[in-house]
């Protein structure tokens, strides 16, 4: 019995999604729920579970193709075992022509043809769609036929550093050439050996174009939107982290024992945030139209780099978790966001952003606002710098901070108290058990 795989049902504000990569190839077992392929949407990967076990008969849709729900990616054939060394009907299809033709050639052609079928049907077809954008502009600029080149990558195929191999191991001059003809002159014509270095293979500065993923392109769009459709201006401070260090060094082991997790950074200025948002409810809202709309609850949006680019899940009802429930949901986000394993609903939202550019090594940065947000809470590196204390130079641990937001909305006296409360409360933390 055959059974479709199809694409699942994508939540209402995706209208469709990128078939990113197949995990499984025609003619080979699968288990029922063993991921089959990765779609990607504007926000995350989503994973399609094979629905039965058996073998996959047929791949309808290849990598890079736009799906929408419902539509057909693959039919598995359930029950069924993969037979060993057998080919699907879906690989053969593409060369169906060129086996036809080549057994032709052995019916009249003898064995010599039949041996030459046969090394031609186990050569993978480099140029059957099995090059990449770089190898392919590496073998344009040589000349070199993509078919006599042996692939490394899978399925057989062509890389760049393949062609870039092929080309140095064929204009290189063997040894034994080389010496033949100093070996044949005559002792009086025998002149001093000249090094000769092989042609290089990179004849010009290579240059790869590949398409924006999803994700970057969604980003792309929202970062130039928000700079297009705001009145973005940054405001800075500095923060002294002394106390926070010291909280941090009294509590830390026996707060990772009793919570099974370490108590970092993020939860003092997600706190912290929360404590500035209540005294200034602008930097909380949103602009809706020529409506301002004041959100009366706290979701903190804590921007997280993937290899697929930033994503931003959000900490919900922010003022109501413990720093151990911000320290547990920050973590389970930051390996579930690497994994591509996080939800659309878990990135929907959100009232305000956190953003570290200090894990990265930077000192100052004017970060974007996560529209339609209007304000961003930018974390920088933090550094041991001399400042003066009570009359006394001292070395303290320092940090900038930044506060982007929308002028439109938000004055830049609330922006600057903004940032003088969270100061305050990370300096002085018993005011955000106090709440003054």
């Amino acid at each position: 019995m055959t059974i479709e795989v199809r694409v699942p049902q994508l939540p209402e504000s995706v209208a469709d999604a990128t078939l990113v990569s197949w995990h499984k190839k025609p003619g080979d077992s699968v288990a029922r729920d063993e991921n089959l392929v990765d779609l990607e949407t504007d926000k995350v990967v989503l994973e399609v579970p094979a629905p039965v076990a058996g073998v996959l008969k047929e791949i309808r849709l290849t990598d890079g193709t736009t799906v929408t729900s419902g539509q057909i990616l693959a039919v598995i054939e359930e029950g069924a075992a993969a037979v060993p060394g057998a080919s699907a009907p879906a690989i053969l299809a593409a060369s169906s022509g060129a086996t036809a033709a080549a057994q032709d050639s052995v019916a009249k052609g003898g064995a010599v043809a039949k041996d030459n079928v046969r090394a031609d049907a186990a050569k993978p077809d480099a140029a059957g769609g099995k090059l990449s954008p770089a190898a392919k502009r590496v073998a344009e600029e040589n000349k070199v036929d993509p078919k006599t080149v042996s692939g490394s990558g899978r399925d057989g195929r062509v890389s760049k550093s393949d062609v870039v191999n092929y080309l140095t191991t064929k204009d290189a001059v063997p040894p034994a050439q080389a010496q033949a003809p100093a070996a044949a002159a005559s002792p009086a014509a025998k002149a001093p050996a000249q090094f000769v270095p092989a042609p290089s293979a990179r004849t010009a500065r290579a240059e790869q174009r590949v398409p924006m993923t999803r994700l970057r392109a969604r980003i792309a769009e929202r970062m130039v939107q928000a700079q297009a459709t705001q009145a973005l201006l940054t405001s800075f401070n500095e923060v002294d982290l002394h106390a926070v260090n010291e909280l941090r060094a009294r509590y830390k082991d026996p707060f990772e024992k009793q919570y099974g997790v370490k108590l970092g950074f993020m939860s003092f200025f997600a706190k912290a945030c929360v404590e500035a948002l209540k005294k200034f409810p602008a930097v909380n809202a949103s602009v809706d139209g020529a409506d301002i709309v004041y959100h009366e609850y706290f979701d903190i949006g804590v921007a997280v780099s993937t290899d697929r680019g930033l994503i931003v899940p959000v900490l919900r009802d922010a003022d109501q978790l413990s720093f151990a429930d911000i320290e547990k949901s920050i973590g389970n986000f930051a390996a579930r966001a690497r994994a591509g394993s996080i939800t659309i609903e878990e990135l929907t939202g959100g009232t305000f952003t956190i953003t570290n550019g200090g894990v990265f090594g930077s000192l100052l940065s004017t970060p974007i606002v996560n529209s339609p947000q209007s304000a961003i809470l930018g974390m920088h590196k933090i550094q041991d710098r001399p400042v003066v204390i009570d009359g006394q130079v001292v070395v303290r641990p320092m940090m900038y901070i930044a506060l982007t937001y929308d002028h439109r909305i938000i004055d830049g006296r609330e922006a600057v108290q903004f940032l003088v409360t969270v100061k305050q409360c990370l300096e002085d933390p018993a005011r955000m058990v106090l709440h003054i």
